[in-house]
């Protein structure tokens, strides 16, 4: 880690341990919001072979995205995880293109090209739902980490049968594991802050903390779907995936990979041949 880093993340944890001492609520609201802020907005000035670039609005915010064969009789949608953006898929769009699928990718709220400071799981899930409005039915997904749970979220108001297929390359299982990784990372174990960010998220969205939760989700989940994720993913852990193969719904097939973590994982050939295959 470059020393500027080092001295940003220490200045963050020192920040969230002086608003700790002072008030609970304020911790809790800067902690949500450097939850759901990108780091960084990546993306790149490279054009991407064969796509061509398009675009829809979302809470006034200008979602910038690809599309690749527009002219094929089936779409598939890429979604990218937290803090990164469409172009590092791009092997992915033309793995699809060969099983003659549209693709398309977009850069999530916040993310890439497209606007925004913050986002949230729900607004991933309100995107996807507005790309099927404007680009039409999806009938499949690849999704890595953070997308995993935007889908997730849009599945419940979006149709979709047993031949939709859908891959999660090392998703974002349990809000509530993010969360704690999130409070590790700050250093902070004052429980009544820990309260106050369930409060605050149950207070702005309607929903407990533990409602964002994949494994909630999938139990009435029709589609087929290939679950990769890697016994070594220090961000998204195997342990949450495990709970959900331990529910045994036959929809699902898990592949357990190792040494790969969370980001290699969706770099390895092996694992983009078992997507194509699927596929």
């Amino acid at each position: 880690m470059k020393l500027r880093q080092r001295l940003a993340i220490s200045y963050i944890q020192t920040k969230f341990k002086v608003l700790t001492i002072f008030s609970k609520r304020k911790a809790a609201k800067s902690m949500i919001e450097l939850f759901l802020t990108p780091l960084q907005k990546i993306h790149t000035k490279k054009e991407l072979i064969g796509s061509k670039s398009i675009e829809f609005v979302l809470n006034n915010k200008t979602i910038k995205g690809f599309e690749w064969n527009k002219t094929a009789s089936k779409t598939l949608l890429i979604l990218h995880g937290f803090g990164s953006a469409a172009f590092k898929f791009e092997q992915y769009a033309h793995l699809a293109v060969e099983k003659n699928y549209r693709v398309l990718a977009f850069d999530a709220p916040a993310h890439g090209l497209s606007d925004g400071k913050t986002t949230t799981a729900i607004e991933y899930g309100d995107a996807i739902l507005e790309i099927t409005k404007q680009f039409g039915t999806i009938d499949a997904f690849i999704c890595h980490s953070f997308g995993g749970i935007g889908l997730c979220l849009a599945l419940e108001k979006m149709p979709h049968t047993s031949k939709t297929k859908i891959v999660f390359i090392a998703p974002a299982t349990e809000t509530r594991t993010a969360l704690n990784k999130a409070f590790e990372f700050l250093k902070i174990k004052n429980k009544a802050v820990m309260n106050e960010v369930d409060k605050l998220i149950l207070e702005q969205t309607g929903h407990p903390t533990d409602w964002f939760s994949m494994r909630r989700i999938l139990k009435n989940v029709q589609a087929q779907i290939l679950w990769i994720h890697d016994e070594d993913d220090d961000i998204t852990p195997l342990s949450d995936a495990l709970n959900v193969k331990a529910d045994n719904l036959t929809n699902i097939n898990f592949v357990i990979t190792k040494g790969l973590g969370h980001q290699r994982i969706y770099k390895d050939e092996g694992v983009k041949k078992q997507v194509q295959l699927f596929l």
